[in-house]
């Protein structure tokens, strides 16, 4: 089988499980917070109303519920091979644990984007609601939300990674929940410290706190280094993706 055989494989056990209405709740608790509490400040005289809606949501939701709802898919994808054994009946045929593995992380990926498509979307119609009914006429900034959502989805690949890594290390569902959840709860701490370039827990969140800074500075795009970001994160998603790879099925096989 090819690497398309496994992803087709992968989704079609994934078909009926609860991911899809998963990825909506955070979207949907985020914006309609984040835009109804703002929104009672606008005038029809508002300006920069669209990235202040953006920041106000995207916020919370990059630090905590992006990250929490992904933890749930992650084990969902992995509970599907630990149901009735299925994990020792792929093993036994003659595919590779590590393209499995590569395979099962890439339909992480694809249901991160859909997340994030669904949030953009959410926003977007929450937003028209709100600047209609304050009277505000700024245009829709598409190239802006545009921008900043797929810098969400690029920032989480690593922590997504880490995530994978801890689930494929820790076969119990609870405690690769509890131990992801213990790693994303300081995230908003560590991005305050030099650290935070080898913490890809918080790497998502820090890029929504660069557009704060830049928005309320008034600049654009300072604030957020690529360098040495880039490099970091290349590294550390490299050295986490091969941990999961390599271990993943490991322990069955023995």
């Amino acid at each position: 089988m090819n690497f398309s055989d496994f992803l087709g494989i992968e989704f079609m056990k994934v078909k009926r499980s609860k991911i899809v209405p998963l990825i909506f709740i955070a979207p949907l608790l985020v914006v309609a917070s984040g835009v109804a509490a703002l929104s009672r400040y606008f005038t029809p005289e508002y300006t920069n109303a669209w990235p202040a809606m953006f920041i106000q949501s995207a916020l919370v939701y990059a630090y905590y519920l992006l990250p929490f709802s992904m933890i749930v898919v992650c084990v969902i994808i992995a509970g599907r091979e630990t149901q009735n054994n299925g994990i020792l009946k792929m093993l036994a045929l003659p595919i590779s644990r590590q393209t499995l593995s590569l395979a099962k992380f890439c339909v992480l990926m694809f249901y991160l984007f859909m997340e994030l498509v669904v949030f953009l979307l959410v926003f977007v119609v929450a937003g028209m609601v709100a600047t209609s009914t304050m009277g505000v006429t700024e245009t829709l900034p598409v190239l802006y939300l545009l921008k900043w959502c797929m810098g969400l989805f690029l920032t989480m690949i690593p922590c997504l990674a880490a995530m994978w890594a801890i689930t494929v290390l820790f076969e119990k569902p609870l405690l690769s929940v509890g131990l992801n959840l213990l790693l994303v709860i300081p995230g908003i701490l560590v991005a305050n410290t030099p650290l935070w370039l080898a913490y890809p827990y918080c790497y998502s969140g820090y890029l929504v706190s660069c557009s704060l800074h830049d928005f309320t500075t008034e600049t654009s795009g300072d604030a957020f280094a690529l360098m040495p970001f880039l490099p970091c994160a290349i590294v550390v998603f490299a050295i986490l993706l091969a941990l999961a790879a390599t271990q993943f099925g490991k322990k069955e096989m023995r």
